[in-house]
């Protein structure tokens, strides 16, 4: 139950919307799936992170050009190679009422780094946060970070005294299921209250009244809705239900384009869609091999790429939405080899050949796990490559499910094969090459994401070296000599980088960035 003090904030929300009388707008939004949890430290997923932003505020956030601009941090500075100091904005508050100072720094970041986060990719490198004095925090590494403000936009900043409070002092278990006080109630200081949330149903948020940023936007209370049907989802917007989809059907863009009432705004979002196999285990889980792990062959990893066509995949499933490549993470990465970028043809003859050779020349069966509310055309994507790879003997059952359970099974690698789209938030190759590619080490940021285990040696090797380099060049170099080795492996399976389109009434004007988040505190209704 929330406290007394969160009710009060949230009645003195409701009483400035009154006060905006005309100008109080309230923001009706939807995609296919729900929030998966209200706590920052949870489960790192894109648009639950999206939503958070909402409530919850970084040290250091990202402006509407994407660059780095402070939040709860006013300034920082280089004290030396592994320490960078943060002045903290004072006279900031808790949606409850408390002081926010460098006690709930130094907590968050204890708790981000704890066993049950799924947020450590973003502290990769950090050793502790201390306490310089109320409005001063250092925040200590293991050798330079370059990439660590970047990585602190993700870092959502609790309450020591709230997660005191609600014995919440280590994030949910989300792989696990666990569920907190924290999962369902939140108390931030960002520029939204969290009022009411109801799993797979409607969340509500009000205006913090006591937000210490500037309010450019005129929505007063926020109302996210997911709705799973394409159609009924679509239908809401037409018809005024609801003011803006996050994620219209490529195959009715078109369409939405030619409706007055309807504007589409859209462009290439830094995420990118890619195929996982298990290389770790030796006997196949979901599959019709017994004694062993075809993925364990990089010719069969190979046959299963060189079955796939990526851009028959633009054309028939994304409508052009996509745009197919070669390699881990999208151009708007820092460390992008353009030039490496090269979606592979299809070729099912040598697909075949190479399972011949690799000892499958009947091929085999496997099982394809796959969201169906969280990527763009995702279940149609998973059902397009299935019925391509039946084309070389490889059948496909897909198994596909809502995020919070998908999420929930792949995270304990109970998978064979799956899809996974991987954006880039702190617009630096490390995250993806870390998080994606290095061998895994359970409960540390190296191989987070790494859900089939993939492992190679070089690979590893450059991205420690990646960790620590602070010249732009040499990260560059870093960057292609590992999507090179990943390549050659074919360690993942590339498929596209997204193209987002976002659907809105004509009345609503929202700033679309590449990182594909509705900062609602920019969103104005006419």
């Amino acid at each position: 139950m929330k406290t007394a003090t969160v009710r009060a904030a949230i009645a003195a929300a409701v009483a400035l919307a009154c006060a905006f009388g005309a100008e109080a707008k309230t923001f009706r939004f939807s995609s296919q799936g729900d929030i998966t949890t209200i706590d920052p430290h949870g489960n790192n997923e894109g648009f639950t992170n999206a939503f958070l932003d909402n409530i919850y505020d970084p040290l250091v956030t990202r402006g509407k050009d994407l660059k780095v601009e402070g939040a709860l941090a006013v300034s920082w500075q280089q004290v030396n190679p592994t320490t960078m100091r943060f002045k903290l904005r004072p006279n900031v508050k808790f949606h409850d009422g408390t002081p926010f100072n460098a006690d709930d720094v130094v907590f968050t970041f204890q708790r981000a780094l704890s066993d049950t986060s799924n947020f450590k990719p973003y502290l990769a490198g950090v050793k502790e946060a201390k306490k310089v004095d109320d409005l001063t925090v250092d925040v200590l590494t293991e050798g330079p970070a370059p990439a660590l403000l970047g990585q602190l936009t993700e870092i959502r900043v609790m309450s020591k005294a709230w997660c005191t409070k609600h014995n919440v002092l280590k994030p949910q278990d989300y792989k696990n299921k666990e569920e907190t006080f924290a999962s369902r109630n939140g108390n931030g200081t960002g520029p939204f209250i969290l009022r009411t949330r109801e799993a797979d149903v409607k969340t509500v948020a009000v205006l913090n009244s006591n937000w210490w940023g500037k309010r450019e936007g005129n929505v007063t209370e926020i109302v996210y809705q997911p709705i799973k049907s394409d159609a009924t989802r679509l239908a809401a917007l037409i018809s005024g239900e609801i003011d803006f989809v996050l994620d219209p059907p490529p195959q009715d863009v078109p369409r939405l384009r030619q409706d007055a009432k309807i504007k589409v705004l859209e462009g290439n979002e830094n995420r990118t869609i890619f195929f996982g196999m298990d290389q770790f285990r030796d006997e196949l889980q979901y599959s019709s091999v017994k004694g062993k792990n075809p993925f364990k062959d990089q010719r069969v990893r190979k046959a299963v790429q060189l079955a796939i066509d990526v851009q028959a995949i633009k054309s028939q499933v994304m409508r052009g939405l996509s745009v197919p490549t070669g390699i881990m993470f999208a151009p708007q990465v820092d460390g992008y080899p353009k030039d490496l970028d090269v979606p592979v043809k299809p070729d099912r003859e040598a697909a075949k050949k190479l399972l011949a050779e690799a000892g499958y020349p009947q091929g085999f069966e496997v099982t394809l796990d796959c969201p169906n509310n969280r990527y763009v055309a995702d279940e149609k994507i998973c059902v397009a490559a299935a019925g391509m790879l039946a084309q070389v003997n490889i059948k496909v059952k897909v198994n596909s499910m809502p995020r919070a359970t998908y999420f929930q099974k792949i995270q304990l690698l109970d998978t064979s094969f799956y899809m996974l789209g991987w954006g880039v938030p702190t617009f630096d190759s490390q995250y993806a090459l870390q998080s994606l590619m290095r061998t895994r080490i359970e409960k540390t940021a190296d191989g987070d994401y790494n859900l089939g285990r993939y492992s190679n040696a070089k690979v590893d090797a450059a991205i420690d070296k990646l960790k620590t380099e602070i010249d732009p060049k040499k990260r560059a170099d870093l960057a292609r000599e590992i999507t090179i080795l990943h390549r050659d492996d074919v360690g993942h399976i590339p498929l596209h980088h997204q193209v987002i389109p976002w659907a809105m009434r004509s009345n609503v004007f929202a700033v679309h960035r590449a990182d594909n988040r509705v900062s609602v505190k920019w969103v104005n209704i006419q």
